[in-house]
């Protein structure tokens, strides 16, 4: 027996339900985001504190309370939206994979920073800061596109913004002062995660 073809309209139609279901499955009510723009905002906020006020750089280890506070959180917080959204899509396979690589690649770059600072007394941070303020963004950026959510896009392309004058400051052998710098942390981070994370709980309770 011959396979009914799918009209035009219908083939729209799953389109809409494969990315309103990503979306939900991944994105959920904006929670996941807002979670990890406070977590980075908070952590920025102390680490700039106690470096001002203590000059001691041992305080930067707090950045490693970032990807473990959210590491932890973040799979609890997806796991019921994932429940809900039933059978995994094409959409939801490419960004699973999305933000998969961007969190692996930034173990990496982490790894290799504590690597250079041991064995090389090469203090390389500032990289890490660059990377992740490409990276992200790129992803963010991706996952707009494919959800089809503006904020996402502008987000990442303000973050990105932050991240390109990151690496030309690097590049330019200008030093990333707290004074200046960590403010430009917390704002490409709200517009990446906090302003489209409350977008997105304003859109839920409308749909709700």
């Amino acid at each position: 027996m011959e396979e009914r073809k799918l009209t035009e309209k219908e083939s729209l139609e799953v389109i809409t339900n494969m990315i309103a279901r990503t979306k939900h499955r991944y994105i959920g009510d904006g929670s996941i985001l807002l979670m990890w723009g406070y977590i980075v905002t908070v952590v920025t906020i102390l680490v700039w504190v106690m470096l001002a006020t203590t000059g001691q750089n041992i305080w930067n280890v707090l950045w490693f309370a970032i990807p473990i506070i959210g590491g932890i959180a973040t799979p609890i917080m997806a796991r019921k939206h994932r429940h809900e959204c039933g059978v995994v899509t094409y959409s939801d396979r490419i960004t699973s994979r999305l933000w998969s690589l961007a969190g692996k690649s930034e173990i990496i770059v982490t790894l290799a920073c504590i690597g250079l600072q041991y064995f090389a007394g090469a203090n390389c941070w500032s990289a890490m800061l660059a990377y992740t303020l490409v990276a992200i963004p790129f992803a963010e950026i991706a996952q707009g596109l494919i959800i089809n959510e503006k904020s996402l896009v502008a987000g990442g392309i303000i973050g990105l913004a932050v991240g390109i004058v990151t690496v030309c400051c690097i590049a330019g052998g200008i030093t990333l002062v707290a004074n200046w710098y960590m403010p430009l942390f917390i704002i490409a981070f709200a517009a990446m995660m906090i302003v489209p994370g409350h977008i997105l709980n304003h859109k839920a309770r409308k749909e709700a």
